[in-house]
């Protein structure tokens, strides 16, 4: 699908057109999400590579994520770049779709819940366990607001703190679900790595598994040694450690 037949597609069931939605935009205060609407306004839709290149936000899906915490449905759909490869791009949908009936979007959360969530992980992120200053982590819904909708109350066990890294992977894996397209089933994500690290039974909604390790400080070494190795028997890291694993487990007891 290239630009043409998307703006043909908009032209069908214009929400622009209703002025219900029209008010709603106007109520987006975030000065990403305002940027994300300014530019589907003017050119009726924008691609991750306009996000990139003209605005330069490096994680496009969380500019549109933005847009879609304030309460305004965006669809996902793909056209090709200037140099012919396929692209993510993202147009206002039917306003229909706007979930569980909010027009005014997420809340905001308050600074006590950080502190609490903060003193309990001892500023830990929630996925690879690295420690961080607190204002390095970033406080995440554990079952994302676009499938669940704002929690009642702000309970700890509600949310998590994640590193920018680990927020970022997490949106754009959660954003590659069929869970999250269609579905959207709380107990769905509940049992996905991204919301229980600590126990789960799959990522997106695919057989797999995962682990993310930080070094850090004096740990440093440890990590530069592991790829030297690596380099040493010409494997990637990853791989190399899977089979410092495999070794570990065939001489070694299970840990009790």
């Amino acid at each position: 699908m290239g630009p043409a037949d998307a703006h043909r597609r908009l032209s069908v069931s214009d929400p622009k057109k209703s002025p219900k939605f029209r008010k709603l935009l106007k109520r987006v205060k975030g000065k990403r999400a305002q940027v994300v609407i300014r530019h589907i306004l003017k050119h009726g839709f924008v691609t991750t590579e306009d996000l990139k290149t003209k605005y330069g936000y490096d994680h496009p899906p969380r500019a549109a994520r933005d847009v879609r915490e304030a309460g305004i449905p965006l669809e996902t759909f793909r056209v090709k770049s200037k140099e012919g490869r396929q692209i993510g791009a993202y147009r206002f949908a039917d306003p229909s779709q706007m979930r569980h009936g909010r027009l005014g979007g997420r809340k905001a959360l308050s600074k006590g819940l950080k502190d609490r969530l903060l003193e309990e992980s001892g500023c830990k992120c929630s996925i690879c366990l690295g420690t961080y200053e607190g204002r390095h982590l970033q406080v995440d819904h554990r079952v994302p607001y676009e499938v669940s909708g704002e929690p009642k109350g702000e309970k700890p066990q509600d949310f998590m703190l994640l590193c920018g890294s680990c927020n970022r992977a997490k949106s754009w894996s959660c954003e590659h679900c069929r869970n999250w397209v269609s579905a959207r089933s709380i107990s769905v994500c509940l049992s996905c790595y991204w919301a229980s690290p600590a126990e789960y039974n799959h990522i997106a909604q695919r057989e797999v598994r995962r682990i993310d390790v930080v070094w850090t400080e004096s740990e440093v070494a440890e990590h530069d040694l592991l790829q030297q190795l690596a380099a040493h028997y010409g494997i990637p890291l990853p791989e190399y450690v899977k089979r410092a694993l495999r070794r570990h487990g065939e001489q070694e007891p299970p840990l009790r």
